[in-house]
């Protein structure tokens, strides 16, 4: 049962039994292990559904197998031990698992150069990982772990796509993907820099190839509008904003001449259409290669198209290409006509594959015009202003009877007038495209379909799982040249391509608390620790990973699988470890070994250097000297200690201030940084001032200080730096009180009241100031209320006027509002 540190509990008298003998000197590589061993062997972490008591979920992002542990990985899982060790003092039924991103193509790169087959390689690394984790003292809940490769996992992993085949969230087409020739697989934009494969370093080629998709656009309305109930970090959610890309605009058609055909622009800016003087279309729009088909310099011309990366944000910076084709569009409503141009930077995959050119109003448009010579009409104004181009709002100017209203409501008068003709409509669009899932590679979860007579079918959920072939004297085989694998049963040919490892990782999260259910890849304990409460990971994931998981959460929430609405609560983006300014990579030559220092200085330590030196969300420089201050600290707190295990009764000697009384601020801080703010930093900061104010009070082999109020201060130094550092904090606990540290709880809040404490109140009348007052913090509203309405200049203002109501701010003003 939990012991509160706040209540009256019979203290160890430690004067006359000694129940640990306590060494003099800490020896950090014997107390970890040592404690390690205790908590192993009391199955301290392991969890179970208790609904007594409130859960808490923490979840860190798992790692991938890549053999060692790095500093980020580090600082990331501290963060998260240290968020589920304070919760367990709290009293809540905590959940921190672990496991292992196990697929993909790192593995494969390892099978070539080391000649071994990935499953060897990767189960050798994480057998490597997880005992670094271990020696880091982290309390995961190791009989739910995860890995992705093991059948055990993937097999549910193709029944929910199966799913999503049956409800029409997947289907296949040919796409234009970014093709790594040495890696032999599809890139994603954000996976090509400067034209290279990120990894490989080999010049990308853009290949047209089958691939299968997930309808994430279905979702992407309620993925932009649910953002608001998350309590995530405003900038992430701002970042996954514009990649939904949510706008409002319209549809616009332009007759092609002597046609019934039309071209459709989606724009935003319905009031700039009198400036359009040119259609843009793609060249990959189904009209550009029609056009193509007859045309041998405009095929020449798409074909160097297709050779230009096509991520938007580098189509802005690149050079502006086009070619005029024979075709002309009519303007909606001028009936002018516009030509027609094949141009570089117009998109298929953003709206409709077909730009208005609109050069007065839009910079890439300003750019193409000038250099072809096209017509510029400026249709916008502001303040008189002939710089062009100007993209933002302002009064319309050439634009016949729209002349002099402002954009805004231009916008909706223009597109009601278009609207009324047939030549357009009110829409929204999204930037957000469809998810491809395909990876031509060996390492990865077998796609569940195989075909027949040129048509697709699902595998059978009693076929699943669909397994890689692994055969050891084959390290890296290619699955459509695996016969066994390929041809399946009744003359059917199955999918050699592999899923997008974002598959794995975007439903894991769930999977945990089902770890061990074999039958169906949730059960009763997803139910009761969904959804995830703190999610901690580095804001390079900030936009795919944490998107493509609300997306399958989602998804599963209308499969039957789950409930609620959004797989994680609250968000910690960590910052990175840097060494001389900059993040620790193995080609700059900066990283260091976590294992080596574990060795030299101890899990503590390190933990504690994690903490100290930087909040959370901000990086962290690494520094050797840091760390040996850390490991400084808990030196001297052992050696404190030990002179406490060394008194009896005659060596304390109360004064007039208690030991509480002098660090009750610091304590009332480290209440509030683990409760409100998660500045752990400060927690460490706080601790060493107390150890410090309690160590002058040492006078020779007297310590100054009533016991009672010594132990209750000793007892939350330990309490509060248990979560950071907690082998020390297990052992001293042990060693002075003959206890268990995990069975004591934190303390109420009526141990951190300071009666001494005094706030400064301003008090208002009808919102203007009109005094102030400073009251003891032990007061309560209606006390304060009252002694607010004995001021002076407040009374002199309420002199003859009914009070109706009363906005009281906590700690902070009492404002009176009177009718």
């Amino acid at each position: 049962m939990m012991k509160a540190l706040g209540k009256a509990i019979t203290i160890l008298n430690i004067s006359k039994k000694k129940f640990y003998k306590m060494e003099s000197e800490y020896n950090h590589i014997v107390i970890e292990s040592e404690i390690q061993d205790k908590w192993q062997s009391e199955d301290l972490y392991s969890i179970n559904v208790d609904s007594k008591k409130p859960k808490y979920y923490c979840l860190s992002m798992f790692p991938y197998p890549s053999g060692k542990l790095h500093m980020g990985h580090v600082r990331n899982y501290t963060i998260g031990d240290v968020v589920s060790r304070f919760k367990r003092t709290q009293g809540f039924n905590v959940f921190q698992p672990m496991g292992w991103d196990a697929f993909g193509l790192p593995a494969e790169n390892a099978a070539i150069e080391n000649k071994t087959h990935p499953m060897k390689w990767t189960e050798k690394n994480i057998e490597t990982m997880k005992q670094q984790l271990k020696s880091l003292g982290y309390s995961y809940a190791w009989e739910k772990e995860l890995k992705t490769c093991e059948p055990e996992y993937y097999k549910h992993e193709q029944e929910i796509f199966i799913k999503m085949f049956e409800q029409g969230l997947v289907y296949k087409k040919k796409s234009m993907v970014n093709w790594d020739p040495i890696d032999k697989t599809v890139l994603a934009n954000e996976q090509v820099i400067d034209g290279k494969g990120w990894r490989s370093g080999a010049k990308i080629e853009l290949k047209e190839i089958d691939q299968w998709f997930l309808k994430i656009t279905n979702y992407a309305d309620e993925l932009e509008k649910s953002l608001e109930q998350l309590d995530w970090p405003e900038n992430v959610k701002t970042m996954q904003k514009n990649w939904i890309g949510k706008s409002y605009g319209a549809e616009i058609s332009f007759q092609i001449e002597n046609t019934r055909d039309r071209l459709t622009a989606f724009t935003t800016r319905a009031d700039t259409i009198f400036g359009v003087t040119f259609l843009g279309i793609s060249p990959d729009h189904p009209l550009a290669k029609k056009l193509a088909s007859s045309d041998k310099s405009l095929h020449e011309f798409m074909v160097n198209c297709q050779k230009i990366k096509k991520a938007e944000a580098e189509l802005k910076t690149t050079e502006k290409k086009g070619f005029k084709t024979s075709i002309v569009g009519i303007h909606p409503i001028t009936g002018e006509k516009l030509p027609i141009w094949i141009i570089n930077y117009v998109l298929m995959e953003y709206g409709t594959g077909v730009i208005m050119g609109v050069p007065a109003h839009d910079e890439r448009d300003y750019e193409f015009a000038s250099k072809y010579d096209e017509k510029i009409i400026k249709v916008i104004e502001r303040d008189g202003s002939e710089i062009l181009p100007f993209s933002e709002k302002g009064k319309l100017i050439n634009s016949s009877s729209f002349n002099d209203l402002h954009s805004d409501i231009a916008i909706e008068k223009i597109i009601k007038n278009l609207e009324k003709n047939n030549t357009g409509k009110a829409t929204i669009q999204y930037r957000l495209r469809d998810w491809g899932v395909s990876r031509q590679r060996y390492w990865g979860c077998p796609i569940p379909i195989k075909y027949k007579n040129g048509k697709s079918f699902t595998e059978g959920l009693k076929e699943l799982p669909i397994r890689l072939p692994v055969d050891e004297n084959n390290p890296l085989p290619i699955l459509k040249n695996e016969e066994n694998f390929v041809n399946a049963t009744n003359g059917f040919i199955r999918e050699t391509d592999t899923f997008d490892t974002f598959m794995e990782s975007s439903w894991y999260y769930a999977r945990f608390p089902s770890a061990n259910e074999k039958s169906t890849p949730f059960n009763k304990e997803t139910d009761y620790w969904l959804p995830v409460d703190l999610y901690i990971g580095g804001i390079e994931h900030a936009i795919l990973h944490l998107l493509y998981s609300r997306f399958f959460h989602k998804v599963l929430r209308d499969l039957g699988y789950l409930s609620g609405d959004e797989p994680f609560k609250k968000l910690l983006t960590q910052g990175m470890v840097l060494k001389d300014g900059s993040k620790m990579s193995k080609s700059k030559g900066n990283t260091v070994d976590p294992e080596q220092y574990i060795k030299v200085f101890g899990a503590d330590a390190i933990r504690t250097f994690m903490i100290f030196a930087s909040p959370p969300e901000q990086s962290l420089e690494w520094s050797d000297a840091g760390l040996e201050g850390c490991y400084k600290f808990l030196k001297r707190l052992w050696s404190f200690s030990f002179q406490i295990y060394s008194l009896d009764d005659a060596n304390f000697k109360a004064t007039e201030l208690s030991v509480h009384e002098e660090n009750i601020k610091l304590m009332i801080k480290i209440n509030d940084d683990y409760k409100k703010r998660f500045n752990f930093n400060t927690v460490v900061s706080s601790c060493m001032e107390i150890l410090n104010n309690m160590s002058a009070r040492f006078e020779g082999d007297i310590f100054n200080a009533d016991k009672l109020e010594f132990l209750k201060c000793y007892r939350f130094l330990l309490l509060a730096l248990s979560p950071i550092a907690p082998h020390i904090s297990d052992k001293l606990y042990c060693n002075i009180f003959n206890g268990n540290i995990h069975e004591q709880s934190w303390p109420e809040d009526s141990f951190f009241q300071d009666t001494n404490l005094n706030t400064k109140i301003i008090i208002q009348v009808n919102g203007k100031l009109r005094g102030n007052i400073e009251i003891s913090s032990s007061l309560t509203k209606t006390e304060i209320e009252q002694a607010a309405l004995l001021n002076k200049n407040v009374l002199e203002h309420l002199k003859n006027k009914k009070i109706a109501k009363v906005i009281h701010v906590e700690g902070r003003l009492v404002n009176f509002v009177h009718s």
